[in-house]
């Protein structure tokens, strides 16, 4: 697999993360300030009586799990002794998280949304962050542009989130290209409220993840309003667009625009559950003559997959 990064200055200030959370990035946090390997850390519990695997710690500072049970607890109590933290500093965010959590809508996982859901999690890992970024939409706005060609020139996204955790400070988003795509020629606007961090991408799936960071961390509840797009152009043929809803309830509007050259014969939308079910729900859109445009609305998208489609002539 072809990786690429793009890294921007995102050193956390251990004090400040200790205050603010979340848990996992006050964790790696703390032990990227003491000079640690994961395998040292591992070393230095083991010797206070605490057996607790690398890959166990690795979950925990990802965000990927969370200790819960009696003796990952007292796991966290000791690393608070190991990477001299003070007293309770890493379970009064882990309390705070589980708190949090309580804040989170009802979801449907990447695994269901993405066929290519190991690739997904691959760059998320490199990316030190879990699927769930701890945020969900309220409101998204996106424009679709496709060329002369019938290929996709870009997409546009102005969104609303809330966070459903604290500490949240950037939203990871995905580029999924058609046939043909090279996704390391795909390029990232900032719009704005935030700016372009790293850049991750896998070319045989087509797949690009980056990370827009915002000005400010969010507590649970909050919300922000940030832009981008994503610049392509790159791919074959283009014949549909599809978003897909790790979590329900926020409203979602997609417009499509097309070349005046090169219009569709037939446009259409449609539901999916999952990434692996067949479409429903399909429903006839009017292309505007004068704009060139169709587009949908959905008031409360449910957890699963929107989608329009076009047909060539």
């Amino acid at each position: 697999m072809n990786v690429h990064a793009t890294d921007s200055g995102t050193s956390g200030d251990l004090e400040r993360v200790l205050r603010t959370g979340p848990f996992h990035l006050a964790l790696r946090t703390a032990i990227e300030a003491r000079g640690l390997a994961l395998h040292r850390v591992r070393h230095r519990l083991a010797l206070r009586g605490i057996n607790v695997g690398v890959s166990s710690l690795s979950y925990w500072q990802q965000g990927a799990r969370r200790p819960s049970r009696p003796e990952s607890l007292s796991a966290v109590r000791a690393l608070e002794d190991v990477l001299g933290l003070p007293d309770e500093s890493l379970l009064r965010l882990l309390a705070l998280s589980c708190d949090g959590d309580r804040n989170r809508p009802a979801s449907r996982s990447y695994q269901a949304l993405f066929e290519r859901s190991d690739v997904l999690r691959m760059l998320f890992a490199q990316l030190d962050s879990p699927l769930d970024g701890g945020l969900h939409t309220l409101d998204q706005w996106e424009r679709v542009r496709i060329g002369a060609h019938r290929e996709l020139l870009s997409r546009s996204s102005q969104q609303a989130v809330r966070a459903h955790r604290d500490g949240i400070d950037r939203y990871l988003a995905i580029h999924h290209g058609d046939p043909g795509c090279t996704p390391e020629r795909v390029r990232v606007r900032a719009g704005e409220n935030c700016r372009v961090g790293r850049v991750r991408w896998c070319a045989s799936a087509r797949v690009l993840v980056t990370e827009l960071l915002f000005d400010t961390r969010l507590r649970s509840g909050e919300t922000y309003v940030f832009g981008y797009a994503f610049e392509d152009g790159t791919g074959g043929v283009s014949r549909e667009y599809v978003r897909g809803f790790s979590f329900g309830g926020g409203q979602y509007v997609l417009q499509v625009g097309f070349d005046a050259s090169e219009l569709p014969v037939r446009c259409y939308s449609f539901t999916r559950a999952s990434a692996a079910a067949r479409p429903s729900g399909a429903q006839e859109l009017t292309l505007s003559g004068g704009n060139r445009s169709v587009h949908l609305i959905r008031h409360a998208a449910e957890p699963g997959i929107v989608g329009m489609a076009w047909e060539w002539a």
